[in-house]
C-alpha cells in the first residue's frame, strides 16, 4: 500500500511540473511575440539558399530591403520596391493546427522547383 502511495504522489507530482512547463512556455512564447511585433523592423519573408545562409526580405520603417543574412555576418543586398512584393493572406502559420501545416509543408515541396523567374530589381 504504501508503494501504491508513493507511485501516485510521483505521478501527481509528474503531472503538476508537466502542466507548470506547458503554461510557463506559452506565457513566455506570447510575450516575445508581442515585444518583437511592436516596431519598426518586421521580418517579411525567409529563404535558405545554402545550408547556413539566408536572403531575407525586411521591413524598415517604410521601406523594404533584401539582406543576406549568415552565421557570421548580414549584408545589404538592394531595395525593393512595395509593389514588386506578393503579400498573401494565408502566409501566415498562426493559427493553425500542427497538422494543418504538416499537410501545408508536404503540399509545397512537391510544387518548387526554382524555375520562377522574373527578373530582378537589385543592381550588382
Amino acid at each position: 500500500m504504501n508503494s501504491f502511495a508513493q507511485f501516485i504522489t510521483v505521478l501527481l507530482i509528474f503531472i503538476i511540473v508537466l502542466a507548470v512547463t506547458y503554461f510557463v512556455t506559452r506565457f513566455i512564447g506570447n510575450y516575445q511575440k508581442t515585444a518583437g511585433s511592436s516596431g519598426n523592423i518586421e521580418l517579411i519573408e525567409s529563404a535558405r539558399i545554402a545550408p547556413s545562409v539566408y536572403v531575407e526580405i525586411v521591413r524598415i520603417g517604410k521601406k523594404y530591403v533584401a539582406l543576406s543574412v549568415s552565421k557570421d555576418s548580414s549584408s545589404y543586398i538592394c531595395d525593393i520596391p512595395q509593389e514588386d512584393l506578393e503579400f498573401r493572406d494565408d502566409g501566415s502559420l498562426s493559427g493553425l493546427k500542427f497538422d494543418a501545416i504538416l499537410d501545408k509543408v508536404r503540399a509545397g515541396i512537391g510544387t518548387k522547383d526554382g524555375s520562377d523567374d522574373k527578373g530582378s530589381h537589385c543592381d550588382e
